[in-house]
C-alpha cells in the first residue's frame, strides 16, 4: 500500500487541507506534506500522531472496509492477514475482514535496529504479548524491559510505551491490543 498516497485520500475525503490537519496532529504541514509525496517514511508513532488529527487508528487506516458479518471468514491462512507494516516495524492483523472489532490481535516482527519511533505512544486500552522469536527492548513509563523469547508483557496502554529491537537478529511477538485503536 502507498502510505502517503492513502493519507492523501482520506485527508481529502474528511475534507482537511494538509495545514489543517498538520494543526490538529501537531506536526508540521511540511511533515503531511513529505508523507503524502513519500519522500520520508514515517515511523508507526508518527503516522498515528498524523492519524489521531483525523482521527483515525492505524488498523482502520490500512483496513478494508467490510462491515458484512456474511463475508467475514472465520479462519486466515497467512497470505490473508491486513499488513499494517511501517518501516522496519511489520505489523500483520489476523482478520482482515473484521469489520467493527475490539481487539487488534496482530503477528509483529522487528528487523534489527527496528522501534515504533522516539516519541512513546500513549492510547486507551491494554497490550499484552509473547515474544516467539529473537529479543527486544520494551519502554513503559520511565522503565526499559529487556525481553526474549518465551517472554511476555501485559501493560496498560495509557502508560507511554515504546517498541525497539536494538539486536542484530528480527524479534517477532504475538500481541493484543484493546481496543483494535491501534
Amino acid at each position: 500500500m502507498d502510505v502517503g498516497e492513502r493519507l492523501k485520500a482520506i485527508r481529502e475525503q474528511h475534507g482537511l487541507s494538509q495545514r489543517e490537519l498538520a494543526k490538529r496532529a501537531g506536526v508540521t504541514n511540511s511533515t503531511i506534506s513529505m508523507i503524502e509525496k513519500n519522500s520520508v517514511s514515517p515511523s508507526v508513532s508518527s503516522l498515528k500522531k498524523v492519524l489521531q488529527g483525523i482521527p483515525m487508528s492505524l488498523v482502520e487506516f490500512f483496513a478494508e472496509d467490510s462491515d458484512n458479518e456474511s463475508t467475514q471468514p472465520v479462519v486466515y491462512a497467512p497470505d490473508d492477514l491486513l499488513d499494517l507494516s511501517v518501516n522496519d516495524v511489520q505489523l500483520k492483523l489476523v482478520g482482515r475482514a473484521f469489520g467493527k472489532r475490539a481487539l487488534a490481535f496482530m503477528i509483529e516482527t522487528y528487523e534489527p535496529g527496528a522501534d515504533t519511533g522516539a516519541d512513546l505512544y500513549v492510547h486507551e486500552g491494554e497490550e499484552a504479548g509473547l515474544v516467539v522469536r529473537g529479543a527486544f527492548e520494551l519502554t513503559v513509563g520511565s522503565e526499559v524491559y529487556q525481553l526474549s523469547k518465551g517472554d511476555s508483557y501485559y501493560f496498560d496502554s495509557t502508560r507511554p510505551h515504546r517498541f525497539r529491537n536494538p539486536y542484530d537478529e528480527p524479534c517477532q511477538i504475538i500481541s493484543a491490543t484493546t481496543p483494535a485503536n491501534f
